[in-house]
């Protein structure tokens, strides 16, 4: 068969087959994971469960400051008559949970989800708690 019209080869495979095409992805999509991972390594990249974890802690303690709000607000109102102070009063608890809540920094563990980034050469490893846990007192009754 040498009418002119075959593709030239490389290795006994023509150019353009799908074994070519095939490889050709396989490289590409080796090379994405190696960017994705130096990505994670550099902390520019977080997955997508540790983000899902962050939002809902940072809902859990928005929840709990505004849930907390009547209890305290209660006693601090219960004798005021007037309109205006108790708007002041609640604005003020309103605007102090707020203020704590932007403070807020939810605690989502690298290591307890798999997405801990070791540390490059030269670089200290994380600090990690040393010793035996403390003892939880018990109530005396």
């Amino acid at each position: 068969m040498t009418d002119g019209t075959r593709k030239p080869t490389t290795g006994g495979v023509l150019l353009g087959s799908s074994y070519d095409e095939a490889r050709t992805r396989k490289i590409n999509a080796e090379a994405e994971i190696a960017e994705l991972e130096l990505a994670r390594i550099r902390q520019t990249l977080c997955k997508t469960e540790d983000v899902v974890r962050a939002w809902e802690s940072v809902l859990h303690a928005c929840r709990a400051k505004f849930l907390s709000m009547p209890s305290k607000m209660a006693p601090v109102l219960a004798n005021v008559t007037d309109t205006a102070a108790i708007k002041d009063h609640l604005e003020n608890a309103v605007r102090e949970a707020l203020d704590e809540l932007a403070n807020y920094q939810p605690s989502v563990d690298p290591v307890a989800t798999g997405t801990a980034v070791q540390p490059q050469e030269g670089e200290a490893p994380p600090k990690k708690p040393v010793g035996r846990p403390r003892k939880i007192s018990r109530l005396k009754e």
